[in-house]
């Protein structure tokens, strides 16, 4: 947008993180990398941690990495940080490797949910884990942010415990575990933290540091954006709302139909638009009777753990009161009891400013692994070594996606001067660089300074997505920024190609032409990943994804534009099995579009549900939190056993012969059995060749082609970013 974020309502309630004074320590400057060790502390002349970060992940000194953004970032306010990367989790002696922080722990599982990362969509260990050196799976344990802060605790019992990361973010209320089948406390209660940032925390680490660097109590620390913690009592001056007067969980009413008359509605309802005797005649309240309480010292009340355990409907109303309150500019405080304590969580963080990402993005990393890993390779350091984020945030909504809870709905972009000076950086420092910048993205391709026509009507808007069911009329789908950055980037001195990587969200690209063709002529590589997800409106109208119909008419323009420029290229389509909403039926359908289209995939997802997604309350409660929630509410088929979720993922393979027998069986229980045959009309032959476990499908022109992938915790699901 023509405007950026600097001159928003967030942008003026909130204190810049370069204006504190530096803390003392900032004498000693920047460190090569961040400490892993005691020797390394002595080298750099100092005596112990202000603060020390710990990490389920190898340190790579680089932006995408999370505890080196923050580690950095406090670096610059002047503390002394060291890391403890993955560490021995067995006993408490690891922890004590860089001997006692003088401020606090900084926890976070890691750039993934550990759980995630660790299992599959099946509930099957993982074989690798592309954060590791070597690819080495089992170097962190399940549920780590709780087994790192209790390890942290038992080192040094009396330094505060400040936990964060995306594994924190999605568990800071009670939430259904899928790995266990259950609703589990929030993590702040389960890791004993004295702490939880969620979202993304330079904005409230770099204000907690400072006031702990005061010697201000951590337990009277409950006044920072974007935290949760445990309180026993409400403070004084606040009003507590229960949250069932924001969203009753009562009865639906039914949609009217916008093509009846008024007196046609009435007469649906049992009623009549006639004049009724005796009608009283209405009362106005004068404005100053009204109380209505500030928003600052409000607090909405959600059910119970207790209850939200036991009862699946209000885990479902639970959830859909989090999500209507995620608008940093409207979003109100929420309070959950976990028996005779109060978990709370304050508003969402305000997002930085364009002028503050620069900050972030423009410190000293060193942009490689540390030292100590050697010559050990780290799949995901390997994917995005040569890529380049220049936005974060994503307003598109998707229910099954994790960036909402994480990062936000507010695109938070950096200036094309920043973004061309790491394009730089990485030319001139990092090793490899053969002139091929492999994205210029972020979570999603194309939201880079796109935003809300208005600032007022943004900090008001309480709707789940800018995008769906269609284009908010307020948004600006204006392209151009991003256009004149591919340009500017691809014509600097030593750059051979700009690539991009990140998943596109189609169904806005095409409201810009000159943004498709800049793009498929420039900066596509002869596939690109989009992610329609399904074809049926079931499944879509739950994942909150556009019609197949915005899919073709990108794909006519992706065609259009590939020709004028005589470049043979491929979209190459991604889905989801099994998603919440989604029928046999609607998987077979899907699989006759594939079929009909060419594709086979090789690369295939079942959903998985993550903690606090949209998607997962349908999985676990079976309603639909998009509309208000009652017992007789809107029910959803959800998938649910491993023998069902198998055949919606054999359907999106339905060209690979070990699934035939099961798809055979299938169509003739849903009186399909004229799809089975050897006609170019059919599904899946008749015939049965011999199966050895090890069939490989054929290649196509615009199949998947197969190439190492890093997981991702954008979805929560591998092996892809798209959107």
């Amino acid at each position: 947008m023509n405007a950026p974020l600097d001159v928003s309502l967030f942008a003026r309630a909130a204190r810049p993180i370069t204006s504190y004074r530096k803390y003392w320590a900032h004498r000693f400057g920047p460190a090569p990398f961040l400490p892993m060790s005691r020797a390394e502390m002595e080298a750099l002349g100092w005596d112990s941690c202000d603060i020390v970060l710990v990490t389920g992940d190898a340190y790579v000194d680089h932006p995408s990495f999370g505890m080196a953004v923050i580690g950095r970032v406090l670096e610059a306010q002047g503390f002394r940080v060291g890391i403890i990367a993955q560490p021995d989790w067995t006993s408490a002696e690891p922890f004590r490797a860089l001997g006692r922080p003088n401020l606090f722990w900084g926890v976070t599982a890691g750039n993934m949910d550990s759980m995630i990362n660790r299992y599959t969509a099946d509930r099957k260990l993982r074989s690798d884990d592309a954060y590791t050196p070597g690819d080495v799976a089992g170097k962190r344990p399940d549920r780590a942010a709780i087994v790192y802060s209790q390890r942290c605790r038992e080192a040094f019992k009396d330094v505060p415990v400040v936990l964060g990361g995306i594994e924190g973010s999605l568990r800071r209320i009670a939430h259904y575990d899928y790995w266990s089948d259950k609703v589990r406390h929030s993590v702040v209660l389960d890791a004993k933290c004295d702490l939880l940032l969620y979202g993304n925390a330079e904005r409230a680490i770099v204000e907690i540091a400072h006031r702990l660097a005061a010697k201000e109590p951590v337990e009277s620390i409950t006044d920072v954006r974007g935290t949760a913690f445990v309180r026993r009592d409400a403070p004084e001056g606040w009003f507590e709302i229960d949250s069932t007067e924001v969203d009753q969980p009562g009865r639906v009413e039914d949609h009217v139909n916008p093509y009846l008359t008024i007196a046609e509605q009435a007469k649906e309802q049992g009623a009549s638009c006639m004049k009724e005797e005796g009608t009283q005649p209405l009362t106005f309240v004068p404005k100053a009777k009204l109380k209505v309480p500030p928003r600052d010292h409000t607090v909405i009340r959600l059910p119970s753990y207790e209850q939200v355990k036991s009862d699946s409907v209000l885990y479902a109303h639970a959830n859909r009161v989090l999500h209507l309150e995620t608008n940093p500019g409207n979003a109100r405080s929420l309070v959950q009891a976990h028996a005779q304590r109060d978990v709370w969580l304050t508003p969402p963080p305000i997002p930085l400013t364009t002028a503050e990402m620069d900050h972030v993005f423009g410190l000293p990393y060193a942009r490689a692994p540390h030292p100590a890993y050697g010559d050990a390779k780290i799949p995901a350091w390997e994917m995005i070594r040569f890529s380049v984020n220049i936005m974060r945030g994503c307003f598109g909504g998707c229910t099954f996606c994790s960036i909402t809870e994480h990062e936000g709905r507010i695109i938070q972009s950096r200036s094309e001067d920043s973004i061309i000076r790491e394009v730089e950086e990485i030319r001139d420092k990092v090793a490899g660089f053969t002139g091929v910048i492999s994205d210029l993205g972020g979570p999603t391709a194309n939201m880079y300074r796109i935003g809300c026509k208005s600032p007022e009507i943004e900090a008001a808007c309480r709707r789940p997505s800018c995008v769906y069911p269609g284009i908010c009329s307020n948004l600006k789908t204006d392209h151009g920024p991003l256009v004149k950055l591919y340009r500017r980037a691809r014509a600097l001195k030593g750059v051979k190609k700009i690539l991009i990587g990140s998943g596109l969200r189609y169904d806005l690209a095409v409201q810009s032409p000159e943004y498709v063709k800049e793009l498929v002529q420039h900066h596509v590589g002869g596939y690109l990943k989009i992610a329609p997800e399904h074809t049926e409106a079931g499944p879509l109208t739950k994942m909150m994804k556009p019609g197949i119909g915005s899919y073709d008419r990108f794909k006519a323009m992706f065609d259009k534009y590939s020709k004028e420029a005589g470049k043979e290229q491929y979209l190459i389509p991604y889905f989801i099995a099994a998603h919440p909403g989604t029928s046999d039926e609607d998987m077979m359908n899907l699989a006759l579009w594939l079929k009909r289209n060419g594709f086979r995939a090789d690369q295939v997802q079942t959903f998985y549900p993550s903690p606090m997604a949209t998607a997962t309350a349908m999985y676990h409660s079976a309603k639909n939190p998009l509309r208000k929630i009652g017992r007789a509410s809107e029910a959803v088929d959800v998938v649910k056993g491993e023998r069902r979720r198998r055949l919606h993922k054999a359907f999106l393979r339905y060209h690979d012969p070990n699934n035939w027998p099961a798809l055979r069986e299938a169509l003739k229980q849903m009186g399909r059995a004229d799809l089975i045959g050897n006609g170019r009309h059919h599904l899946v032959p008749a015939f049965q060749p011999a199966i050895d476990g090890s069939y490989a499908s054929p290649r196509r022109k615009n199949s998947t082609p197969r190439k190492g992938t890093v997981l991702t915790q954008h979805t929560g699901l591998p092996p892809r970013k798209s959107r």
